[in-house]
């Protein structure tokens, strides 16, 4: 009897936890580690979790954070900034984006990209982006931000395929962001290459 090994590249695992486990851990490479910029509008930093973030985190995003394991204090202040762990701030990126937006939802890759930029971008320019993508490809949407059923069905049906149009345009939005800020240039070179990483 002869087994036949199958050959080619190993099939990602497509799983729901799998599939953000891949997502946040390229996000780390990216927003690991304290920044405590003082032109930085976000304030003090961690694990990309800023403090001015986190201070306006409603009741319902809080009891939704406990949760999910992460008890948050009455008060955020720079020391709970310093002291929060990785884990814990992959906890903030499930709950607050990656679940709350459905970004698991999303076709393989696409989902990982949605995550990324709206960490850095926000969600909602991060979802215009995104169905501005879809107008890319000849769909007819309304860049409101927001992810509903038409624009899902269109990035469902257009598939991966969208990824190099969704670069683009956030790649757009940085631009626009250092048109708006000429103080922002500083961050340019970063943002395109985060901007057109082909990883997420």
């Amino acid at each position: 009897m002869v087994t036949i090994l199958p050959t080619g590249d190993p099939q990602p695992d497509t799983s729901p936890d799998a599939r953000f486990t891949a997502a946040v851990g390229r996000l780390r490479s990216r927003e690991g580690g304290l920044v405590d910029d003082p032109k930085d509008p976000g304030g003090i930093t961690h694990h990309g979790i800023a403090i001015n973030f986190a201070k306006r985190w409603s009741a319902a995003d809080r009891r939704q954070l406990a949760a999910a394991g992460l008890a948050v204090p009455g008060t955020i202040t720079p020391d709970w900034i310093r002291g929060l762990t990785w884990d814990e701030a992959a906890v903030v990126y499930r709950v607050l984006w990656w679940d709350r937006y459905e970004y698991g939802a999303l076709p393989y890759g696409v989902g990982a990209k949605a995550l990324d930029a709206a960490v850095n971008l926000g969600p909602m320019r991060a979802h215009t982006a995104l169905q501005r993508a879809c107008r890319a490809h000849g769909r007819r949407l309304t860049e409101d931000g927001i992810l509903g059923p038409r624009s899902r069905a269109a990035i469902a049906e257009i598939g991966a395929a969208i990824i190099p149009a969704y670069r683009s345009e956030i790649a757009a939005l940085y631009r626009e962001e250092v048109v708006r800020d000429p103080r922002d240039q500083r961050y340019i070179r970063g943002w395109l290459i985060r901007a057109y990483d082909e990883e997420a």
